[in-house]
């Protein structure tokens, strides 16, 4: 059974299949964000107006500014906020719109920078320090961005940490997209047998007082 997904998404399931059937599947449940989750949605709006129409950095968000102007002056074609979708036809990915209902996967480029041929890809992140990056979702944005821009052969990416002034980049080219792409394999196998089978089962962990899913018998209030 075919399921569109996204990075995040695959990462609840990862988390725990029964929130990701209450959130995804059933929804039944609505998970209204963090104060991290608001703070993150505004640096990313702030950091949009700033590259792509010069809006003055809010002052509560100066401290990204220096590293926002880097990126704001290098030259080329410069996507903010870019709304990317694929179709999956056998082994081959294809281009879609990001609210295409047949997209297999969907998922958002903060900042795309084309010079030509070769191209960077950024990601903001809000999070105090870069302990627990993923360069994966690089690898996935990298897979989408050289489906819809088939000019594009090189790309140099990067999680690029606002608040700790931190940069993990990785270098993707076009030939190895399948590379990329294997990682998740096993999990989107697992997510499509629960969709079949219709088993969801609770995992127990250090998240779960932090779950909407407040009839979980693993929840506990958190004090």
């Amino acid at each position: 059974m075919s399921v569109t997904w996204s990075y995040s998404s695959l990462k609840t399931f990862q988390q725990c299949p029964k929130k990701y059937y209450h959130l995804k599947v059933a929804k039944d449940v609505k998970d209204s964000g963090s104060q991290a989750t608001v703070y993150g949605n505004a640096v990313h709006k702030a950091a949009e107006q700033y590259v792509m129409h010069r809006t003055p950095i809010p002052p509560q968000f100066a401290y990204a500014e220096p590293v926002l102007e880097v990126l704001r002056d290098i030259e080329g074609d410069k996507y903010c906020e870019l709304r990317l979708g694929l179709l999956k036809e056998g082994d081959a990915y294809k281009p879609c719109g990001f609210f295409d209902k047949g997209a297999w996967w969907r998922g958002v480029a903060d900042l795309l920078i084309i010079q030509g041929n070769a191209a960077f890809s950024i990601d903001y992140k809000t999070s105090k320090n870069a302990k627990y990056a993923d360069v994966k979702q690089l690898d996935l944005i990298a897979t989408a961005l050289f489906t819809h821009f088939p000019q594009v052969q090189t790309i140099r990416s990067g999680l690029l940490f606002l608040v700790s002034n931190e940069f993990i980049t990785k270098d993707h080219v076009r030939d190895s997209t399948e590379e990329y792409m294997q990682p998740f394999q096993q999990d989107l196998m697992r997510l499509e047998q629960a969709m079949e089978n219709g088993v969801w089962n609770a995992v127990s962990g250090p998240l779960c007082g932090w779950c909407p899913v407040k009839t979980c018998h693993n929840y506990k209030e958190r004090r």
